[in-house]
């Protein structure tokens, strides 16, 4: 029998039939992991009563609160989405599981095409792809009601259509010193656009923004070229941005609902951070644990791999700039390591300055972990490529073990999630007889709570937030706590309102402070499993 051979067309088909598959796999383990829903959180809420009033047409407002206020402090990108979807008659609620479903399937092709395009390695695409497929850690942001997966696939489309912006500017036959052709141009417009939907998603879309103004800036040959392919591409981003903030300052009198002060990093946070990169990186919770014991261990890996990427891309970076005649780097792995610095630098500012709300969880450290996966086949890749049996047995090794364990600590991740829906989704929450008790009261009775987004969920009513001593976002003290305590009860005991705390006695002593004053002199009506209504005195 003739051996077959296929041509590079059958090759070429083959692996966009392979990554297909992965994408309709990656897709099929969402749906069957979240049988009742993604995992929620007040985040999400959030997203889903935007979605509900830009539906309603009553634009994109704070549905889940009484104020009724519009949004800024969340962009519209992801509710806008929930809402186009929610013109088939699907719920906002509901339509979370198919984007997010969708978009796991559609990272997973992407990712592919990334490691393919960078590597000229259809192999290595497919290894990518796997890499995310399987990785735990990305499956469970994408099985959670978020925009982070919406922000990755605009990151990534970005990253794609950037390199092949630079694949036009390469295959110019003009002298170094002539303007960008038409296509060049067409899609360094098109890597704007994608930009401005990732900032439209999440403001920190602000990192790729600088990522690719330094790329630019550092990577092409002469002044003209690298003033005029900045200028398309701010000329292309500043419009949406402008008119997001111009509909915020109009609407609220804000921009992005940030206020400028600083608020340091807390032990916590970083603590935080360290916990979850050591997930990421070591799947096996048994090995995880032994190791998190060593002294600073994870925070070492963290930061060397950090120093040594700085250096990869500074040496790279400005050897070009300095010297216009060399070798471009490679522009996938090089604006992907370029990424996690200006990404790093926007979620820094933020915490210090903006928001010091924000912690290292999972979810925003996800785009970090999805370029260190790029530059993890890169390096595999650049391994291979020397050839000698023991670089090729290494990377080898670091290929299959990475898979394997991946593919172990994803099977306990499907497992788990499929178990029943988390978060706000779990039914400690839609079964919790406060919420029955909260949905039989008559109309027009306003709620009080230290949770208003179930409420809002599973009462299908705004409610009121609490009185507080600390503004969470800013971190300084919130002026009229007495005034609104005072309000708060006059409320309750004049008919008007109720006060429901969810988790009574699990919080921190302070906040469990604050509960007990604003319990103080009410009528406790409903006692279930630690959740409390205070009513007027019967």
């Amino acid at each position: 029998m003739r051996n077959f051979i296929m041509t590079p067309r059958q090759s070429l088909l083959a692996s966009f039939l392979i990554l297909g598959l992965l994408a309709v796999l990656g897709t099929f383990l969402t749906l069957y992991a979240t049988p009742q829903g993604l995992s929620l959180s007040d985040d999400s809420i959030a997203y889903i009563a935007g979605a509900r009033s830009i539906l309603n047409g009553n634009g994109y407002r704070e549905a889940w609160l009484a104020s009724n206020q519009p949004v800024t402090h969340f962009p519209p990108g992801f509710s806008s989405i929930l809402a186009l979807i929610g013109l088939s008659g699907l719920d906002p609620l509901r339509g979370t599981r198919f984007i997010n479903s969708l978009l796991f399937g559609a990272n997973t092709f992407l990712l592919g095409l990334i490691g393919w395009r960078m590597t000229k390695s259809q192999i290595a695409g497919v290894l990518l792809a796997l890499f995310f497929l399987f990785n735990a850690s990305m499956f469970r942001v994408h099985a959670a009601a978020m925009s982070e997966p919406l922000y990755i696939f605009f990151s990534l489309a970005s990253f794609l259509t950037f390199e092949q912006y630079y694949s036009g500017v390469e295959q110019q036959a003009a002298e170094p010193s002539s303007g960008l052709p038409l296509d060049a141009r067409v899609r360094l417009i098109l890597t704007a656009i994608l930009t401005a939907c990732a900032y439209l998603t999440r403001y920190a879309g602000l990192a790729l923004l600088a990522t690719f103004l330094f790329a630019l800036i550092l990577l092409h040959d002469n002044r003209r070229k690298r003033l005029t392919s900045a200028g398309i591409f701010l000329a292309s981003f500043i419009p949406f941005a402008l008119a997001w903030s111009l509909r915020n300052k109009l609407a609220a009198d804000n921009a992005t609902n940030r206020t400028l002060a600083y608020h340091p990093l807390t032990a916590e946070n970083i603590e935080i951070g360290i916990y979850n990169f050591s997930e990421f990186l070591v799947p096996v919770e048994t090995w995880r644990r032994a190791l998190i014991k060593i002294p600073n261990l994870f925070a070492f890996i963290f930061f060397a791999v950090a120093i040594g990427l700085l250096f990869w891309v500074a040496c790279k970076g400005l050897k070009k700039f300095v010297q216009p005649s060399t070798e471009r780097p490679e522009i996938l792995s090089f604006t992907n390591a370029l990424y996690i610095f200006g990404y790093l630098a926007s979620i820094l500012s933020s915490m210090l300055l903006f928001d010091a709300s924000t912690k290292f969880k999972l979810r925003i450290n996800l785009p970090i972990y999805v370029s260190l996966l790029v530059l993890l086949v890169w390096f595999v890749f650049w391994l291979w490529q020397k050839r000698a049996v023991h670089w090729r047995v290494l990377a080898a090794v670091i290929t299959i073990s990475i898979l394997a364990l991946s593919v172990y600590d994803m099977s306990l991740a499907v497992a788990q999630l499929r178990k029943g829906g988390q978060g706000y989704a779990s039914f400690v929450w839609f079964d919790s007889e406060a919420m029955a008790s909260l949905r039989d009261l008559p109309e027009g009775i306003k709620i009080y709570s230290n949770q208003v987004g179930p409420v809002y969920l599973y009462t299908d009513r705004p409610g009121y937030v609490l009185p507080d001593l600390v503004d969470p976002v800013t971190g300084l003290p919130r002026a009229g706590y007495k005034e609104g305590v005072a309000a708060l009860k006059q409320n309750v005991l004049s008919g008007n309102a109720v006060l429901a705390l969810f988790k009574f006695g699990s919080e921190s002593e302070d906040v469990q402070s604050i509960y007990l004053q604003l319990a103080d002199g009410l009528y406790l009506a409903h006692d279930t499993h630690g959740d409390k209504i205070y009513t007027a005195f019967p």
